[in-house]
């Protein structure tokens, strides 16, 4: 008797977190699961990977999504008990998503009709539980829709509906589910999903309770989460070694760990002051001179980030790549890591001297201080970078620049106010003063570097945190805090990021793959 290929009989089921590539599919999906209710934009759910890209699951059959989950994390006593669905994802962006919170909050669950019956959204459920007891989060929380309810309307009201479901004297798709998966009712909100029909617009608030849950002295609602920045306004003068470079560079780091600095902020290119003692007067080739120091720029400021445990933003440095040069900043992490960041936009300046090549990515880096993003000079005068930087996380967009006039500098000075105000996030521009007369190209500097808030009670007043005094060398230091920009993204006296019209307008980031 031949033996029996079992691979004939095999169905492939897999639970896993859901992918970019998965987006076109998961919509499609839930326009089967929920008709007549508004699916989800494109954008919405790269913003869920690009923010809590853990908290988004699928399971696949035979190679087709037959069912997904998306979930954020909230301190959820921060939020109104009559909260609607938009309130607690931000319109669907979860860009209020808290990695700090205590509970993962559900936002939706969706099952292929043609699979029900195969315990698909138990899985779901499983693998949401696991989560928060892998992720130590003291509950589940979700909004669950009464889909039946628009039957018993006339007779029952949602409360008493609600307890005709419990009894099990009324059956329910959704609440009857949830109550056999350990949840239990909170409350009942009205107004919760303005689409959905079915539940005339209420949702159960049910809870699941994670007893593995463990308290920890880490995990706590913080009265402040303060950052402390060092911002170099840094003197461009004549040198004569590299190893001079250093001394200058490792002097002003040294003034950042003085003051207990988190960030130390240098300025855009300001690595052309080796141009001085270059002897190159063609300015192309004085580019490629300098992009060959960029080892001992690299190792030069790892060494000092770790050496005086502060993060270090080193300005930004020409770098010379297999197809052309990049004006490049990079993150120096007080760890020893190291992250970078292109110059998406070149300046006619920029293309016209030195023929720099553009990236095209928009960057965001974690840090032991929070998500930041970095944009250079003119990078910062696109609204839509900050943007996206922004719903994907970054509390702090610093901005080294380089600029030779009051003109150029006022450019760049008032679009990093526009950026902290429009996106309820700090900005922190760190610019070059002096003159290097014997450069082409890099004859004079023009600066004032500051660090700028937003525009509200709790925050600096006129938005100003600490600004340097215009042209000469210097540092300024200043706090900003973390757990008010939160806040103030929740209950401001305005809500910018809330109160974003994503049914008339969005954003999209082509590079989010």
């Amino acid at each position: 008797m031949s033996t029996i290929d079992l691979s004939k009989f095999e169905k492939k089921i897999i639970l896993r977190n859901i992918k970019h590539a998965d987006i076109d599919e998961i919509i499609e999906l839930q326009k089967i699961c929920f008709p007549g209710m508004i699916p989800w934009e494109k954008e919405q759910l790269e913003s869920h990977l690009a923010i809590f890209s853990e908290g988004q699951i699928c399971v696949e059959y035979e190679g087709k999504i037959i069912g997904s989950c998306s979930s954020l994390i909230v301190n959820f006593d921060e939020y109104d008990d009559q909260h609607t669905w938009d309130d607690i994802t931000d319109e669907g962006y979860i860009t209020n998503h808290n990695p700090d919170g205590y509970n993962l909050y559900g936002i939706e669950v969706m099952v292929h009709p043609a699979y029900r019956g195969m315990k698909i959204g138990r899985r779901l459920y499983e693998a949401r539980e696991e989560l928060a007891r892998e992720m130590n989060l003291k509950s589940i929380i979700i909004g669950g829709r009464i889909p039946n309810y628009h039957k018993y309307a006339e007779e029952f009201s949602p409360r008493q509906y609600v307890q005709q479901v419990m009894k099990h004297k009324i059956y329910d798709p959704v609440l009857t589910f949830q109550l056999r998966n350990g949840f239990t009712l909170m409350r009942i909100n009205r107004g919760y999903l303005p689409d959905d029909a079915a539940s005339n617009k209420y949702a159960t608030l049910m809870e699941w309770n994670n007893v593995d849950y463990v308290p920890t002295s880490k995990r706590h609602f913080r009265t402040a989460f303060p950052v402390r920045i060092c911002v170099v306004q840094y003197m461009m003068k004549q040198i004569n070694s590299f190893e001079e470079f250093a001394t200058q560079v490792e002097y002003y780091t040294d003034v950042a760990y003085d003051a207990g600095s988190d960030f130390c902020v240098f300025p855009e290119i300001f690595t052309t002051q080796l141009m001085s003692f270059l002897n190159e007067k063609i300015p192309s080739k004085a580019v490629q001179k300098v992009a060959g120091f960029t080892e001992q720029y690299i190792e030069l400021f790892t060494s000092l980030a770790v050496k005086y445990n502060v993060n270090i933003i080193g300005g930004s440095h020409f770098v010379e790549e297999e197809d052309g040069i990049y004006n490049i900043a990079y993150l120096f992490r007080r760890d020893g890591t190291i992250e970078k960041q292109y110059k998406v936009h070149i300046t006619p300046n920029e293309r016209k001297w030195w023929g720099i090549s553009r990236g095209d990515k928009v960057e965001v880096f974690d840090t032991d201080c929070g998500k930041i993003a970095i944009q250079i000079c003119y990078d910062i005068e696109f609204p839509e970078l900050a943007r996206i930087a922004t719903e994907r996380g970054a509390n702090i967009i610093f901005t080294p620049f380089c600029t030779e006039d009051r003109q150029g500098y006022l450019r760049v000075r008032y679009c990093a106010q526009a950026r902290a105000v429009e996106n309820q996030i700090y900005t922190v521009i760190a610019g070059t003063v002096g003159n290097l007369p014997q450069v082409e190209n890099m004859d004079i500097q023009y600066a004032k570097s500051a660090i700028f808030a937003p525009s509200d009670f709790e925050f600096a007043r006129d938005g100003i945190v600490g600004e340097c005094n215009d042209n000469i060398e210097m540092v300024v230091i200043g706090d900003v805090d973390l757990e008010i920009l939160r806040r103030q993204r929740q209950s401001g006296t305005v809500r910018q990021l809330k109160d974003r019209r994503h049914d008339i307008y969005s954003i999209q980031y082509k590079k989010s793959t």
